[in-house]
Formats: structure tokens, C-alpha cells, sequence
């Protein structure tokens, strides 16, 4: 069975396939965008890189499942790569350039490392358990120097930064009052999305991230780059791991003040994938 190092390394190495396929694709004037069934957007960008990272890990790790936003996949025991070929796809096709793809590796539904590599800023980042998370720039030249993250120190919410991804997100849960909450006891507030919120955590530059209606492709490679540069990841009803829908990601000093602001207008769960 390969161990961490050489599963993230086939991990990198599927981000840098990735890279090629979506910047060839980023801007085209040809790009197909087409409605799925849920009413969200998707590129032929989308479909071409997950398309070639299943095709690559069948290749390299023949007995491990797959489960990508795309193409299907469900949640299965042992080892499962978990992939969204471009999260931010209304970014992406709109030509705005915070997007990534997201890659994780989970071992009986916990991720053990994640990449997240977001070519068109230039900027990856990485974690597996136990060896920290990472962040280098990337560009024409290949993979620059990789810098250690660490989250933010702010042990208030009076001093924090909040980000979240819409507020419709949070209103058709029925828990717009719970953002509302947290956003009045907190300093600022920024409407991020997406991945970006969540590396930001990892670098110490947001303090807290809530989000609703997620998918575990959302969320899986997150989990660790969050988590290894010391922060905190749970639903937003405190449950760990990314498999409930929902997510709430801190520097850790925060979370039990942020769930108590948000516990209170969250009614049931919205557990989706359940693992």
C-alpha cells in the first residue's frame, strides 16, 4: 500500500494535469457550458480534467474508489479519492479567476490530505496528516518555494474576519439569522466563496467560514490544509468531517463562539453524502 508522501505526490501531480486542462480552457471564447439536473452550471472544462484525474488514478491506484462532482461516485470504506474538477465553475466560465480544483484522499471517509491548486492565482496549497499544510506560488516556471501555514491568532470574534459564500445559501436553509448572528459579533465580514475562504483560514488572513449546501467534493480537500495549519473543521452543527452539507472552518480559538452564535437558527441537519 503507497504511503503519504507518494499518494500526495500523485496527488500534486494530478493538480499539475489538472492546471494544463483548465488554462487551456479558462477565457475560450468556444467554451460549452451546459445545466445539470440541480440547476448549476458545467464547463467542458469540468468534464475533460475529471475525465483525465479518473483516468490517471486508475492507472496509478487501480484499487481505490473515486467518487468526483461530475461523474458519481459514492461514499465507500477504505481508500477513496475525492475530486471537484473546478470549484467555483459561475467563477470560472464568468472569466473571473478564484477557482481551483480540489483533490483529497480519504481513508474510511477521513481526509488524509488534500490539494487545492487555483492556476489562474497563480497559488496551490497542500496538507497531509501529520506534515503540516503548505502554499507555493506556481507559474510558467513550475512550482516555486513552499511556505508553511499557519492560522490566525485572533481569540475574539469582536476581532475577527468572517467569510461565507451567499447569503441565499444560508436564507433558503431557513438559517439566515444564524450568519446575521455571527456576522454582528464579528469586526468584518466578506463574501469569499468557495475554496478561497477556506485556504485564507489555513494562512491566518480569515478568522472564521461558514457555509450551507455543500457536497463532500466541496469540502474534502480542505479539511486538511485547514486542519494541519492549526485550525478547526466541523458541520455547522458541530459534527467533524465534510460530509454534512454544511461547514464551519476557524482558527480554532474561535469555533466554540462561532457555533454558539449559529446553533440556535440551525433546525435538523442538511447531512448530504453522509459517510
Amino acid at each position: 500500500m503507497p504511503g503519504i508522501f507518494a499518494d500526495l505526490q500523485l496527488a500534486l501531480e494530478l493538480a499539475d494535469m489538472a492546471q494544463v486542462l483548465s488554462m487551456q480552457r479558462f477565457r475560450a471564447a468556444d467554451l460549452r457550458v451546459t445545466t445539470k439536473p440541480d440547476r448549476t452550471p458545467v464547463t467542458d472544462a469540468d468534464q475533460a480534467i475529471e475525465q483525465a484525474l479518473r483516468a490517471a488514478l486508475a492507472d496509478q491506484r487501480p484499487d481505490d474508489a473515486v467518487l468526483g462532482e461530475e461523474y458519481g461516485g459514492d461514499p465507500a470504506p477504505g481508500r477513496q479519492w475525492i475530486i471537484d474538477p473546478i470549484d467555483g465553475t459561475t467563477n470560472f466560465l464568468r472569466g473571473l479567476p478564484i477557482w481551483a480544483t480540489l483533490i483529497a484522499l480519504a481513508v474510511d471517509g477521513e481526509p488524509v490530505l488534500g490539494v487545492a491548486a487555483a492556476p489562474a492565482l497563480g497559488r496551490r496549497w497542500w496538507a497531509a496528516r501529520g506534515q503540516g499544510a503548505w502554499a507555493a506560488p506556481v507559474g510558467e516556471g513550475g512550482t516555486g518555494a513552499p511556505a508553511r501555514l499557519q492560522v490566525s491568532g485572533v481569540a475574539e470574534l469582536a476581532d475577527a474576519l468572517l467569510s461565507y459564500n451567499s447569503l441565499q445559501g444560508w436564507d433558503d436553509a431557513g438559517a439566515l439569522e444564524g450568519l446575521l448572528a455571527l456576522s454582528r459579533a464579528s469586526w468584518r465580514t466578506r463574501a469569499l466563496g468557495d475554496f478561497w475562504s477556506y485556504v485564507l483560514v489555513a494562512e491566518g488572513q480569515v478568522d472564521v467560514v461558514g457555509e450551507h449546501d455543500l457536497k463532500v467534493y466541496d469540502l474534502a480537500a480542505l479539511e486538511p490544509i485547514v486542519t494541519e495549519a492549526g485550525g478547526r473543521f466541523t458541520a455547522l452543527d458541530g459534527r467533524p468531517g465534510p460530509w454534512h452539507g454544511t461547514a464551519l472552518a476557524t482558527n480554532g480559538l474561535l469555533h466554540d463562539a462561532a457555533l454558539g452564535k449559529i446553533a440556535p437558527h440551525i433546525s435538523g441537519g442538511s447531512a448530504v453524502d453522509e459517510m
